[in-house]
């Protein structure tokens, strides 16, 4: 081996790395030591990687002992929070590299760092379906692998976020910078389809919070982990957390409505959408403390809900949602139109005697409009503006009329045209919005809802076609000026 390159591997002078390994010769020292052995040896976590990133075939190499780098690092014990090589490749995606090492050295998937993460962990979390299944083909390691005390608990745990990295706060910045695309979502799918094939008791197995995997993917949202945790595993959904809490009640703390709509689609038991947890609340009594109006109302749409069930302190979603008035707090219009609801469901599948009288109905209190009132004055402002200019600008258009027979002067080009659809989209859909607002300072609190919800909507519409007429008329008044202008200066050259 060149001196220059064995002292800057025994140093881990990165600089210098560049000049010395343009040496086509196999670099390496009696003892068949390669840069990446040395660095490995030595604890240069920077040079061995410098090095992989300009020869990743020297991860496999073995010296006259018949070590590779990866078996140095560990006897030395220079590991990186307890990541071996495997871990690091997996980490930074190189999938080469990691499908080098397993072949090596199988066993190196079930790794432990200080995390208590293997390289299985990271691969399923990261969606890499051929690291994944290279690990899956060698033999199974009971002992080591399915273990789940800790917080990120079995592979699977990890491959259900679908994409949701929650526990990506180890990544190195320089992943960031290089704009790697971060894996698609039908990866994770089949990492999670590959794992409960070949194992599927790991839908049963906790983290340390009592966390299946079902919870796991239901909070972040995985839908499609959840249909396939369901399909293979369906009484999973009956497994409770440390709070008591079934797959129901994850989704609506979590105000994930996407995954509380595919478990309502594919959980048929009703008493799990009934569970009470350590506390006595139900899904639905959840939703309405949380103040989660989306949840409850897809709740109360099942006929499998039931709204009489009482909590320990004897109260249902409805009277726990009075009483949080009551006790000083503040509905909003949707939470009043939630209680409207309630008390809908109530009256028709509940007995007088099983559930609390009503104190505070929505019909017949009053609105807080104060906050309301401003959301209304804002859109009602934004709408007026847009509907006047869009209105004045009509009998203004760029470039002008013929006088002689009253059309526009470009009305046959397809910018004018695209300005005069935008202009129309934006002032019909302020108008709209006026007429939408007027309505909505009338009760029941449903209309008023839904008639400030489309108001956004259509305000959003307006604002957007507002902004394609203004460019396009900018386009209109500019662009002959500017081809004439570069006819003008080609002549003069040629002149």
């Amino acid at each position: 081996m060149d001196p220059a390159l064995y002292k800057a591997a025994t140093r881990g002078n990165v600089a210098r790395l560049t000049e010395l390994l343009v040496d086509p010769e196999d670099p390496r020292t009696p003892q068949l030591h390669t840069a990446l052995h040395l660095a490995a040896l030595h604890g240069h976590a920077d040079f061995a990687r410098e090095v992989l990133d300009k020869n990743g075939e020297l991860l496999v190499a073995r010296n006259c002992d018949g070590d590779t780098p990866l078996h140095l690092a560990a006897k030395a014990g220079k590991l990186e929070k307890g990541n071996t090589p495997l871990h690091e490749a997996v980490r930074h995606h190189r999938i080469p590299m990691a499908l080098a090492v397993l072949d090596g050295d199988p066993s190196r998937a079930y790794d432990l760092n200080e995390r208590m993460e293997s390289p299985l962990h990271m691969a399923a979390r990261e969606g890499l379906v051929q690291v994944v299944q290279k690990m899956l083909d060698y033999s199974w390691v009971d002992q080591e692998f399915l273990p789940s005390s800790s917080l990120n608990g079995t592979p699977l745990h990890q491959a259900v976020l679908g994409g949701h990295l929650t526990a990506s706060s180890d990544r190195p910045d320089r992943l960031q910078r290089r704009q790697r695309p971060a894996p698609r979502a039908q990866n994770h799918r089949r990492v999670v389809e590959m794992l409960l094939n070949k194992r599927a008791e790991l839908a049963y197995k906790r983290n340390s919070r009592s966390e299946s995997p079902l919870h796991i993917a239901v909070r972040n949202g995985s839908t499609d982990a959840i249909k396939a945790l369901l399909r293979h595993c369906p009484d999973a959904a009956e497994m409770v957390n440390g709070q008591g809490w079934n797959a129901f009640h994850v989704s609506v703390a979590s105000g994930k409505t996407s995954a509380l709509r595919c478990l309502l689609r594919h959980i048929h038991p009703p008493e799990l959408l009934n569970y009470a947890d350590s506390d006595g609340d139900t899904p639905l009594h959840l939703a309405a403390n949380m103040g989660h109006v989306r949840s409850a109302l897809l709740l109360l749409d099942d006929q499998r809900v039931n709204p009489c069930i009482r909590d320990r302190r004897g109260h249902t979603a409805r009277s726990l949602l009075e009483t949080k008035f009551l006790a000083g707090g503040e509905l909003h219009p949707d939470e009043m139109y939630l209680l409207e609801q309630l008390e809908k469901h109530e009256s028709k599948r509940c007995r007088k005697d099983q559930v609390p009288p009503v104190i505070l109905s929505a019909r017949r209190r009053p609105l807080n409009d104060k906050d309301f009132d401003k959301v209304v004055d804002a859109y009602f402002i934004a709408a007026t503006l847009i509907a006047t200019v869009t209105f004045a600008v009509t009998f203004t258009m760029p470039g002008g009329y013929d006088q002689t027979r009253g059309i526009a002067l470009h009305g046959r080009n397809a910018a004018f045209m695209t300005f005069v659809v935008s202009n129309t989209v934006a002032m019909c859909s302020s108008i709209v919005v006026i007429f939408l607002l007027i309505w909505a300072r009338q009760e029941p609190v449903k209309l008023r809802i839904h008639n400030v919800m489309w108001s956004q909507t259509l305000t959003i519409v307006a604002c957007l076609a507002m902004l394609v007429a203004l460019m396009t008329a900018v386009y209109i008044t500019v662009a002959p000026n500017c081809s004439v202008a570069c006819l003008r200066r080609h002549s003069h050259r040629h002149l």
